[in-house]
């Protein structure tokens, strides 16, 4: 939008100011052409008049002091040459007929076209020729015109450039902003200065934002309560169910109501994790994290292994950076056999984890679907491997409320590889 904007000003601008140029330097050519032509008449209705009075030997003398920078006299008949061709030449022929009078018998003949160059050919009271050549060329620019007209360019776009910035800035804040917005329940007001416009378009992000966080601990209260509310008859209901004589229906009851817990605590977790609970960031090394996590795992005979590790500090939520990747391990057992973790540092410094399997991986289309809320697959991924279809929602929301990421591909040769970007 910058971009743009300077360049419709600038160039709107620069015409303008080319079009007033350019009328200026044709007017300047015009005044400067007709001064010269009344000059031209008048000084050459002299010239010829001293010349016709001097005697024919100091007539010679006389020619370099009554010479110009676009005519000079030559004693003599001249070069023959063609009629006139140009306007300009008749033009001033005829000013200097009417200057000096028809007793001179006064005719010019072009002698040159490239550069134009014409004679006016007189005869002398004597009788002697007298031939004045023209040689025209427009007035001369002055050296300093074009820096002044390329300090005027610079200034110009300069100009431009602090007028778009000074416009743009508050737009392009607004749109960071917006971009960098974490569906926290305490947003980040962002400031209200500046025009008109722009502080009432921050006035409405402000209260957008909220909007959103009353709605987000809305959403947190309400699964709070329904998880509260439905613990104690999920209770009652179990503690009567193993009351009752053992049975396949009382097995069956028993694995509804576990479901039933399940997926309330699933749905209380998913409300938290989208503004990360009260865990406060801290500075720790991700790489020493994930090798006790994996140690864990290989503690409990899980197929877990350590790939290589990029060591540093980073600012985390320990509880959910576990939660995170743990969730992802199970899942990488679950569904390919094996999980490999492992750690890297881009060229950019941002700090990302691994963790791969050669399961059966997902189809392209769903990488992104699987991320969201409820999404399950067919297939390995159904129903019956159990599960609310929370646990991936869970990670994604932990990992962007903290400002970082989670992102599914799939894994060259089969499998899944989940790539969690630490911010």
């Amino acid at each position: 939008m910058a971009s743009r904007l300077s360049l419709i000003l600038f160039s709107g601008l620069l015409l303008a100011h080319g079009l007033s140029f350019g009328l200026l330097a044709y007017e300047r050519y015009e005044s400067a052409t007709t001064v010269m032509l009344n000059t031209l008449e008048h000084e050459v209705g002299t010239s010829v008049a001293i010349l016709d009075r001097l005697p024919a030997a100091e007539r010679p003398q006389w020619l370099p002091w009554l010479a110009r920078d676009n005519y000079r006299f030559i004693l003599g008949p001249g070069l023959p040459g063609q009629p006139l061709i140009t306007e300009r030449s008749r033009d001033v022929t005829q000013r200097i007929t009417r200057e000096v009078g028809p007793r001179y018998g006064v005719h010019a003949e072009t002698v040159s076209t490239k550069p134009e160059r014409y004679q006016v050919h007189l005869t002398l009271g004597d009788g002697s020729a007298l031939t004045l050549e023209v040689t025209p060329h427009p007035p001369a620019m002055a050296d300093w015109l074009p820096f002044v007209f390329i300090l005027q360019m610079i200034v110009l776009l300069a100009c431009t450039w602090l007028a778009v910035r000074l416009a743009t800035r508050p737009l392009a804040k607004l749109a960071g902003a917006a971009e960098s917005m974490k569906p926290a329940a305490d947003p980040r007001h962002i400031s209200e200065e500046g025009p008109t416009e722009v502080a009432q378009a921050a006035a409405a992000f402000n209260a957008m934002q909220d909007r959103i966080g009353v709605y987000l601990k809305e959403r947190l209260h309400i699964l709070a309560s329904i998880s509260h509310d439905l613990q104690t008859p999920i209770t009652r209901m179990r503690l009567r169910v193993e009351s009752l004589d053992e049975s396949a229906e009382a097995e069956r009851l028993l694995a509804d109501l576990a479901e039933m817990e399940h997926l309330v605590r699933e749905g209380v977790a998913y409300a938290r994790s989208a503004h990360g609970g009260d865990e406060a960031p801290v500075k720790m090394d991700p790489a020493a994290f994930i090798e006790s996590l994996v140690f864990d795992y290989q503690d409990m005979g899980r197929p877990v292994s350590a790939g290589e590790m990029a060591h540093g500090a980073a600012m985390v939520r320990p509880r959910a950076l576990r939660r995170v990747l743990t969730n992802l391990i199970d899942n990488a057992i679950k569904y390919g056999g094996t999980a490999e973790v492992a750690s890297c540092r881009s060229a950019e410094g941002v700090l990302s984890i691994t963790i791969a399997d050669r399961g059966p991986g997902i189809p392209d289309d769903e990488l992104e679907n699987v991320l969201q809320p409820f999404h399950r697959l067919e297939g390995s991924r159904s129903r019956d491997t159990g599960g609310a279809g929370l646990g991936l929602a869970i990670a994604v929301q932990l990992m962007r409320s903290s400002g970082g990421d989670l992102r599914l591909a799939n894994r060259e040769g089969g499998g899944l590889v989940a790539r969690v970007t630490l911010p």
